[in-house]
């Protein structure tokens, strides 16, 4: 499956940047989303099946990752809170040290991992995660070397081990680029609950 998408995600990039199409940019898009939706019910059926639990810090992905996996049937057997701290004021609030923002800058994979483990902790769940990055759009208050790049971090609290990657995206709509980054979240918890349960 893992394989499959990252085939897939290959074509949709070739099929957007070499297509002016809009009917097939839609379908290939519909195909990601229910690409998505195949990936989450495998993910929170494995949950389930283990009696773990899942809570996420977003940011560049606004409570996408919230919203699709609180779309499939089962979801509140397993997720326990979501966060949107889309301003580094609410990432602090929630937990993520500000000198760790100040000394390698809110798009890192540092901060990625200190929002895993912060909302871990906060909601008491065995798997957080961290996302952050930029999506199209310099900001302007934090600004970053790495455009186009999400941070992402999964934190398994059990065995107290961070689960880091970083994604490269390159469509010129957020909403795309956006599932892109989820799909890539829910493989990579897929793939490590699998293999260490």
């Amino acid at each position: 499956m893992l394989f499959i998408s990252k085939c897939f995600i290959f074509c949709f990039i070739i099929m957007y940047l070499y297509t002016r199409d809009n009917k097939i940019i839609e379908i290939m898009i519909g195909v990601l989303i229910l690409n998505i939706k195949k990936e989450l019910i495998l993910l929170i059926k494995g949950l389930s099946e283990h009696s773990k639990t899942l809570s996420c810090m977003e940011s560049c992905t606004g409570g996408g990752l919230a919203n699709q996996i609180t779309n499939i049937d089962g979801a509140s057997e397993v997720f326990k809170f979501s966060a949107v701290t889309y301003c580094n004021e609410y990432k602090v609030k929630m937990g993520v040290p500000e000198h760790i923002i100040n000394m390698y800058g809110v798009y890192s994979i540092e901060v990625a991992r200190e929002m895993a483990k912060a909302i871990s902790k906060f909601s008491n769940s065995d798997y957080g995660i961290g996302v952050t990055g930029t999506l199209n759009c310099p900001d302007r208050e934090n600004p970053s070397d790495s455009d186009n790049t999400v941070y992402i971090s999964i934190y398994d609290k059990d065995n107290n081990i961070s689960l880091d990657s970083n994604i490269n995206v390159t469509s010129n709509y957020r909403e795309d680029n956006k599932n892109i980054v989820i799909i890539k979240i829910v493989e990579m918890l897929r793939k490590y609950v699998k293999k260490n349960n």
